[in-house]
């Protein structure tokens, strides 16, 4: 089947030619996509003090920059989440993979804010078409192992998202900083265009009825099960926050931790702005079970946020990477299990949307409270600014372990 017929919901033709991958090539391919294209989209988290001096930004012109890649990916999993499940997972990614290279070209070469702001903009939307699309092929792929699913989407996810600084930090070191890495990056993402277009593509989970292609394409709002909806909400508050925390990491943190640290260099920073992250990713390896492993994993991110800001205050460099090390650990423990829950509590055929409507929750928390710390920046100064968030982390993390406590209990 070619990518153009299925983007056309029509019938699939016999396809003579294809690499027609096993079970692993496909796991494998679904994760570096949404890896890749998240590498991408978070590269820029090192390089924001020299796009600030170039262009002449300030903290909000910062936080407006980061939070358009955010609003972005949100619209697009409310406009377009659902899209794999009609046209199918490979199409999907293929959009996806073309979107994520013009927004790196875009971005390399931005001359103001506007343009930087469109770039980031095109990236969110190849992540939003790709979030669902590939959440949804790896549950596809492993249909008795919807724990290892759900593993193996946070993991590639998370990891994209913590290797970003540290690659746009090294790669900022080759002549031409501000471009270079994401010429390299658009790059990779065309040598995996290449592998998405000779792979042999699986039907479409829903095909659309035949004069109603484009109607299936539609927006529509998300709507849970009764048996669900616990689950979906409780999942998307845990991300709503913990996103909140990678969201200060990857837009404001590197100059806050630069100067804990007392350090400028790019590859350093881009280190502290992924510990976090990168702990994250790693707990996915963990098999920790129990009743109490959310409100414990929040426990312990909440306790994390404020030891950052106590490391901000005191200048303890070794208490500021245990601090974002246990953050990360924390959120992945505990978004994993409320993710886990409701991805396994959610019929197959509406994976993509459900899922999708968990992430245009959880990305808010990457947009909102950023926002609102770049305007408190500002005003107030950074330190303020993260005090003040702590505190409000603090008491989200504990409202939120007691709710965990009140569902396990039912």
């Amino acid at each position: 089947m070619t990518v153009l017929r299925e983007l056309q919901m029509r019938p699939a033709l016999l396809q003579r030619w294809g690499w027609d991958a096993s079970v692993t090539g496909r796991l494998v391919l679904a994760g570096a996509v949404i890896f890749t294209l998240l590498v991408g989209a978070n590269m820029a988290t090192p390089l924001y003090g020299l796009l600030a001096h170039r262009l002449g930004l300030d903290s909000l012109g910062v936080t407006v920059a980061f939070a358009s890649y955010v609003l972005a990916l949100i619209g697009g999993l409310l406009l377009a989440g659902h899209w794999s499940d009609y046209i199918g997972r490979r199409a999907a990614l293929v959009l996806a993979v073309l979107i994520g290279v013009a927004g790196g070209i875009v971005f390399a070469n931005a001359s103001s804010l506007a343009m930087l702001a469109g770039g980031r903009v095109l990236q969110g939307l190849a992540v939003a078409l790709a979030t669902g699309a590939s959440s949804a092929a790896l549950r596809d792929l492993l249909p008795t192992r919807p724990d290892w699913a759900s593993r193996f989407t946070l993991l590639a996810s998370a990891g994209g998202v913590a290797a970003g600084p540290v690659l746009g930090g090294l790669l900022s070191l080759l002549p031409d900083p501000t471009r270079t890495p994401f010429l390299v990056q658009s790059v990779a993402l065309i040598l995996l265009l290449g592998i998405l277009l000779a792979l042999k593509a699986r039907p479409a989970i829903k095909p659309a009825p035949q004069g109603t292609a484009l109607a299936t394409l539609r927006p529509r709002r998300p709507s849970v099960s009764a048996d669900a909806r616990g689950a979906f909400w409780l999942a998307s508050l845990v991300g709503f926050l913990s996103f909140s925390v990678f969201g200060f990491c990857l837009s404001l943190a590197p100059g806050y931790f630069a100067s804990v640290m007392h350090t400028d260099a790019r590859p350093v920073v881009g280190v502290l702005a992924a510990l976090t992250l990168g702990s994250s990713a790693l707990s996915q390896l963990l098999t920790v079970r129990g009743r109490h492993v959310v409100p414990l994993g929040l426990g312990l991110l909440g306790v994390s946020v404020a030891l950052i800001a106590v490391a901000g205050a005191t200048g303890g460099g070794a208490l500021l990477v245990l601090a974002c090390v246990g953050a990360g650990a924390g959120q992945g423990l505990a978004f994993r299990e409320v993710f886990n829950t409701v991805a396994s509590s959610v019929e197959p055929a509406r994976h993509a949307q459900i899922i999708s409507a968990v992430y245009v929750i959880t990305y808010l928390g990457s947009a909102v409270p950023v926002l609102g710390m770049g305007a408190a920046a500002t005003v107030w100064g950074l330190p303020a600014a993260v005090d003040g968030f702590a505190v409000l982390a603090v008491a989200a993390c504990a409202a939120l372990a007691a709710a965990a406590v009140r569902a396990s209990r039912t």
